[in-house]
């Protein structure tokens, strides 16, 4: 079943939140992100400089070494952009997509427009950060036989 957008259609906060229309915006923005994500990893293994020959001094050796290790970390960000891109589409399709993973609440449509892939809120994310680094202080504080340097480290 699938539901036709109209030309230039936006999702609002004044429709129903996650309705046909608004579902069918979301899926088509992650499928559309989808294949350009595939297309950027095909063309990234296709361009990767072959270095058989290994001619040239120093500069040259420590060029190509980080124009390698800059493919490489490209490489790895648009596969992980793609696995949550693929998380995002199979959330559509069970029913889940534009609720929080940790408390089920709403994602604002705003975060999912500048972030399609998204499955915290702005709340959940900053609690989520805010809680780690409160654990992290409160075991260093927690622990007498850490000294001042490491606390402040």
């Amino acid at each position: 079943m699938s539901t036709e957008l109209p030309p230039g259609y936006q999702p609002s906060g004044d429709e129903e939140f996650m309705n046909p229309k608004q579902v069918a915006y979301f899926r088509l923005r992650l499928e559309e992100t989808r294949a350009s994500l595939q297309r950027e990893l095909a063309a990234s293994q296709l361009s990767e400089p072959d270095d058989s020959g290994r001619a040239g001094d120093q500069t040259d050796h420590a060029s190509a070494d980080s124009e390698r290790e800059f493919i490489v970390q490209n490489r790895e960000r648009v596969q992980m952009l793609l696995r949550q891109t693929e998380r995002a589409l199979a959330r559509i399709e069970n029913g889940t997509y534009g609720y929080c993973d940790d408390t089920g609440e709403p994602i604002d449509l705003k975060r999912l427009m500048a972030q399609p892939a998204t499955s915290l809120s702005v709340s959940a994310r900053g609690a989520g950060k805010a809680g780690s680094l409160g654990r992290i202080r409160c075991n260093c504080l927690a622990d007498s036989t850490m000294t001042h340097s490491s606390i402040t480290a």
